[in-house]
């Protein structure tokens, strides 16, 4: 096959006057002259002009909206509107069929508008339309930038192990790994499942953070991060939850709460400034979308700024740092919460806080990103640092507007005497963390790191509203397609 040139390419550079070879899918075929051929490699299509008269008949009948072609000619200026170059076509080739072999009307992404919904239920050819070519395009460069901003720091790279048989989040929400025939499983003589003989020789899960791993490496190398799945058997139905998803998870030797909250203001930052400079025309697409879908909406519901703005002013703006005190105190005296507007109203401290509480502090009150911190250590895990009021810990979460919580983290305690004392209240059985217990009985040391939810940040970057579009193949209760 010739050898072909990309889409993206051909828009950016100057070819005109040079015969090329493309191939990519058709978007539409319009007077039987005009293919709009899109390759994924830019939200932008190519326009192809072919001489009618001069084509195999039955060539034009197999050209229709979704086949896969590849075409050569020679790059012109175009005379028409709407793009800058074409190509005059002078051999096509129909490398798959669409509609032509399945009736019309059959391909399932025709030239109209599809609800999410529908293009969730289609997941495998979603990929092709512009709104999700454009959200994972995006995804692409967000993952690009954090592995490029921790590098360029000097930070190692880990690969945490899936497959886990602890509990970092205490959360008891996890997938079980076994290898056992479950309609019959070996019982002890206490009559449950005796998981000395399973494939581990233990009871194993699907990890819901690579964190405890990561503190591992850090108390090795200094500087480390993961970047993988994580599983939450969470029966929760929201448009910001998934059962699988991913996560960066930094961990950092010699570092407080102060240095890992800038560290992760720095990254998210950074990483919104790469999309920002890389992905314009995706940004531009999904920017227009939103501004139509919003036109529909109540004044009062639609976003304060434009999408770019918006990821702008994040990047230009200082994070808000308030303690979860004052948090409390701003929320109990606030309108929303006296009247009641709240579906969770605050009360007292102590409170954990909900995505309504979040947003509000970031939407409505200060207006910008907010860093919470010196959370009460009741309703956190049980690695964070105890603070020397012996009731709150050093954890932080950064809130994004529209978004809530999409960073959590917390200076971690590394006193093996407050660890012990902090497992044992919380039921945490300390031969089962013996290794990681290690850390602190062998040259521990102060040391910080924090978890950022992939996910939720292309949320934020994407202007999407439903998690479960912004990852290719969603999991969340009752589905686990394709």
């Amino acid at each position: 096959m010739a050898k072909r040139t990309k889409v993206v390419k051909i828009i950016a550079d100057d070819y005109i006057g040079q015969e090329l070879t493309v191939a990519g899918w058709v978007r539409s075929f319009r007077q039987n002259r005009f293919i709009a051929l899109n390759d994924g490699s830019t939200i932008k299509t190519l326009q192809i002009v072919i001489d009618f008269e001069n084509e195999d008949p039955e060539v034009i009948k197999l050209i229709t909206v979704g086949a896969a072609v590849k075409i050569s000619g020679k790059i012109v200026a175009s005379q028409g509107r709407g793009q800058t170059v074409e190509l005059i076509a002078s051999e096509i080739k129909v490398l798959g069929v669409s509609d032509a072999e399945q009736g019309p009307g059959q391909y399932p992404l025709q030239p109209k508008k599809h609800s999410l919904e529908y293009l969730r239920e289609i997941a495998h050819l979603r990929f092709r339309t512009n709104t999700f070519g454009a959200i994972f395009r995006i995804r692409h460069h967000v993952a690009f930038a954090i592995h490029e901003f921790f590098h360029n720091k000097g930070f190692l790279y880990m690969h945490s192990p899936i497959i886990t048989g602890s509990d970092a989040e205490g959360a008891g929400e996890m997938f079980k790994v076994t290898n056992f025939d479950i309609d019959d499983t070996p019982k002890g003589e206490d009559g449950k499942t005796d998981f000395s003989q399973d494939f581990f020789g233990k009871a194993t899960n699907l990890t819901v953070s690579g964190q405890l791993e990561a503190e591992l490496a850090a108390l090795a190398f200094s500087e480390v991060y993961t970047f993988g799945p994580t599983f939450r058997a969470e029966n929760s139905h929201t448009s910001r939850h998934l059962a699988e998803f991913w996560m960066i998870e930094p961990e950092v030797a010699f570092a407080d709460l102060n240095d890992n909250m800038d560290l992760a203001e720095e990254m998210l930052k950074y990483v919104i400034k790469s999309v920002l400079d890389r992905c314009g025309d995706d940004l531009d697409f999904l920017e227009n979308r939103l501004i139509d879908e919003e036109k529909v909406k109540p004044t009062n519901e639609r976003s304060p700024m434009p999408l770019k703005e918006k990821l702008q002013f994040c990047v230009d703006t200082d994070f808000e740092r308030v303690t979860y005190t004052r948090a409390i105190d701003i929320l109990k005296n606030c309108k929303p919460n006296k009247k009641g507007k709240f579906q969770f109203k605050i009360e007292e401290w102590g409170a954990d806080l909900q995505s309504e509480h979040e947003r509000f502090l970031v939407e409505k009150h200060f207006k910008k990103p907010v860093i919470l911190t010196d959370y009460p250590k009741d309703i956190k895990a049980f690695y964070m640092r105890m603070n020397e009021d012996g009731n709150t810990v050093g954890a932080m979460d950064i809130l994004f507007p529209g978004i809530g919580e999409i960073v959590g983290g917390s200076q971690r305690e590394e006193r093996l005497d407050v660890l012990l004392a902090r497992m044992k209240e919380m039921d945490i059985h300390e031969d089962e963390m013996s290794w990681f217990l290690d850390t602190r009985r062998f040259g521990t040391c102060p040391h910080a790191g924090f978890g950022l939810g992939f996910e939720r940040l292309i949320l934020f970057v994407t202007g999407m509203a439903n998690i479960r579009d912004v990852i290719p193949f969603p999991r969340f209760p009752g589905s686990a397609e394709f």
